[in-house]
């Protein structure tokens, strides 16, 4: 027994650490008060290796605004003595990122199988699409909608009592490959679905007339990485001719204002919007499938993380939505159901205005389909662990979230003609 514990500890260890390990690199939060503070990160960027979690890039950075970003080990005396030197001010959210890393899991000896509560790897994942599917055959279907660069399969649970002509939401899961809370909630969604059905009244009223798509990781073969190799990998795997760096954004590769705002031209930029539009085969899987079902979708629900944040379009350019003012009224509504839980408080408005302008995202691309109820959810935290939330704090964020989308699916149902 002793034998085996030990053998699952050291399995565990280097799952979670092989490739990067993390030591001694830390996590920054700058306050960047005017355009000098914002020509000084974009001088630290160019000298350094730093990784930008909020926002996505050095350009989308603004004055009057907070900048989070990740700095190496090696370069972490020369990033305090500039941040210091020149008077930004700051402070460090993450000490050794390799302890918050180690942290998100509550244990590490861990039992094998699914769990609702705990992170799980895409093999765990894939094999609980199956068995949802199977144990439930009156809400549940799985299908496959396209393969990944790496080959593997795009799967799609259908969650709905069967019905024809039903109308639908498309909702999505796991598009940054280190936002691991992201497809934490859309497996919560489907076993809450399954669990409340005809138990809740709410619930059931919403299957009975809706069907819910759920793509439950989206960007697999990055979350496959973030297991396997490099836990902050934020991209897809795909490699394209000419270019030495790996991946794409796939949130920068959709046909919505495609690579003009908020998105680089760089292969090796994190926020690399593709060769060109649709570059990205899951890209494709996506836009293919929603094209084909287009005539019963009319919600689109894109789920992300960090910052506490409920986003509709544009992204791509500062303008509104046709319906902007329903979009405004429907957000304001779905955050305050979502606070009523846990007192968890979200701002929400257009993508743009409210975190930053970024061309190419799928929320912009599936609003300009004729998907007038589209929106982007960035789920907790607002940066205490950012992507490495601990799993302690994956029941309260789904529980809350869930009251959020039902809130929004409930009204796509009351306004559907």
């Amino acid at each position: 027994m002793l034998t085996f514990l030990i053998l699952v500890t050291v399995a565990l260890a280097s799952a979670h650490h092989s490739g990067e390990h993390f030591e001694g690199e830390k996590v920054f939060r700058v306050y960047v008060e005017d355009e000098n503070h914002v020509k000084l990160i974009h001088e630290l960027a160019s000298t350094n290796q730093i990784d930008f979690w909020k926002p996505d890039s050095v350009t989308q950075i603004k004055p009057h605004s907070t900048v989070d970003f990740r700095a190496k080990a090696e370069d972490i005396l020369t990033v305090e003595d500039f941040l210091e030197q020149n008077e930004l001010p700051f402070e460090v959210l993450i000490g050794n990122l390799r302890s918050a890393v180690e942290a998100q899991f509550d244990s590490q000896v861990r039992a094998s199988g699914h769990s609702y509560e705990k992170y799980n790897n895409w093999e765990t994942i894939e094999a609980w699409t199956e068995q949802v599917a199977t144990e439930n055959p009156d809400l549940i279907s799985r299908s496959t909608i396209g393969t990944t660069f790496e080959g593997r399969p795009i799967y799609l649970l259908k969650v709905g009592k069967a019905g024809t002509n039903k109308p639908a939401i498309f909702m999505d899961c796991g598009f940054h490959a280190r936002e691991w809370i992201s497809p934490a909630f859309c497996q919560w969604f489907v076993r809450e679905a399954v669990r409340t059905y005809r138990r809740e009244i709410r619930m059931t009223d919403l299957l009975d007339k809706l069907d819910f798509y759920v793509l439950p990781v989206f960007n697999i073969d990055g979350y496959v990485y973030t297991w396997t190799k490099n836990r902050m990998w934020r991209k897809t795997r795909s490699i394209h001719d000419g270019n030495s760096c790996v991946g794409t954004d796939p949130n920068r590769n959709f046909d919505a204002g495609w690579c003009k705002t908020g998105a680089s031209q760089s292969p090796c930029d994190e926020t690399y919007c593709g060769p060109y539009v649709e570059s990205e085969k899951e890209t494709k899987a996506l836009v293919d499938f929603i094209h084909k079902n287009l005539a019963s979708i009319k919600g689109y629900l894109t789920i992300h993380s960090y910052s506490q944040m409920m986003l509709y379009p544009y992204s791509y350019a500062y303008k509104l939505t046709d319906n902007n003012e329903e979009l405004n009224n429907l957000a304001k509504a779905a955050v305050k159901e979502l606070a009523s839980l846990h007192g968890t408080k979200y701002t929400y408005g257009p993508g743009a205005s409210t975190i930053y302008p970024a061309a190419g995202g799928s929320d912009d691309w599936a609003y300009d389909q004729g998907i007038k109820y589209s929106f982007t959810f960035e789920l907790r935290d607002k940066g205490t662990y950012g992507f490495v939330l601990p799993e302690s704090q994956i029941q309260p964020t789904c529980e809350e979230t869930l009251l959020a989308i039902k809130h929004v699916a409930n009204y796509i149902l009351e306004h559907l003609y």
